[in-house]
């Protein structure tokens, strides 16, 4: 496998006390070259410290880092070919658009001639064509992204980082700055690792998702298998909003989930299990069939639904994009569920079975 980035056993603590504890627990993975990988969790996990090591901004405590079969654990920033897209797209001020690209080429010693030509091709490619001489304080929130992605661009770099790029926009430039970030990806062949915490996001963009938890990588895989079959109840929970229920495996490999009976694809062990949910799972039935709920609160979403109902499960929460048939707060229905978004868990948290 052609890897543009690997991490071998990358162990990471901060200070020189050896009693001091790990932040980074003995992590293994791979970026291929030319395809987008996301690291993803929760606060203070440890996705941001592995994206500082690509960097080279952190050294790790053990272990070895490769760069295009390149061993380049203890080597700085400047000798890695990486370039690294900022939160806050730090441009500077007093610089126009077409200065603040040119920076990191001058400070390489490229000539005058080839880095405007070089900066000014990078700005098309992010589509700002005539916006050469504004300045970052006249520019919306999303140009000047643009303008911190064609300065990162432009240096060609083997590896591209972004550190929670979308965090600063609205949604509709979110999603709308996320699809160029991952056309860019793909039509110039970029190997680029990509920290967020938005599931959504990570789904929109990757190739690969790392899902990371106390400084261990708790599942990684494709954006499909991370939500369709999930490793553990924690990366079902957060890949998408998931609610646990217990059930009850039989010899057959059926599960029972109080008055749902599940048929599981592949051999399920007999025994308590845990059942997770996707919220959009669920199908309501007006007639009563299924599962006894009530509804007792719901809200508008634009192109969907969100209902929370009364069950003899405990409360579930359902997605509907049913919006001609509106229930009111208070309506006696039956949930039943559909083939997907469900998946069955033995009691220690491994994934046994998936039924989608």
């Amino acid at each position: 496998m052609n890897h543009g980035v690997e991490f071998k056993n990358i162990t990471k603590r901060y200070g020189i006390d050896a009693s001091a504890p790990l932040v980074i627990k003995g992590v293994n993975f791979e970026i291929e070259k030319g395809s987008l990988t996301t690291i993803l969790g929760p606060s203070g996990c440890g996705k941001t410290t592995v994206l500082r090591m690509i960097a080279g901004l952190e050294t790790p405590t053990d272990g070895q880092i490769l760069m295009n079969g390149k061993d380049v654990t203890t080597l700085g920033p400047a000798d890695r070919n990486v370039s690294m897209m900022f939160q806050s797209y730090a441009l500077f001020p007093h610089m126009n658009v077409i200065e603040n690209v040119q920076y990191g080429l001058k400070m390489s010693g490229i000539e005058k001639a080839e880095a405007s030509r070089r900066a000014v091709e990078t700005l098309g490619n992010v589509g700002l064509v005539g916006y050469d001489d504004r300045l970052p304080s006249e520019l919306s929130g999303g140009q000047q992204q643009r303008v911190a992605l064609a300065r990162a661009l432009v240096l060609e770099p083997g590896v591209l980082l972004f550190d929670e790029p979308l965090s600063n926009l609205d949604a509709r430039l979110r999603r709308d700055m996320r699809e160029e970030i991952r056309s860019l990806q793909q039509r110039l062949h970029l190997t680029v690792a990509y920290v967020t915490h938005d599931q959504s996001e990570a789904l929109a963009v990757s190739d690969q998702i790392i899902v990371m938890n106390d400084g261990l990588i708790a599942q990684r895989g494709t954006p499909q298998d991370m939500y369709e079959r999930p490793g553990s109840e924690f990366v079902a929970g957060f890949m998408g909003e998931a609610m646990l229920f217990p059930g009850v495996a039989a010899v057959d490999g059926s599960v029972q989930l109080g008055p749902l009976s599940i048929t599981s694809r592949t051999a399920v062990k007999a025994g308590q299990v845990k059942v997770a949910v996707r919220p959009e799972a669920w199908h309501i039935h007006r007639d009563g069939s299924g599962l006894p709920a009530t509804l007792r609160k719901l809200a508008y979403l634009g192109s969907f639904f969100e209902y929370t109902f009364d069950t003899a499960l405990g409360p579930i929460f359902v997605v509907s994009p049913d919006l001609t048939d509106v229930l009111n707060v208070g309506a006696k229905v039956g949930l039943t569920l559909a083939d997907h978004g469900v998946v069955v868990a033995w009691l220690d948290s491994r994934i046994c079975s998936a039924i989608s």
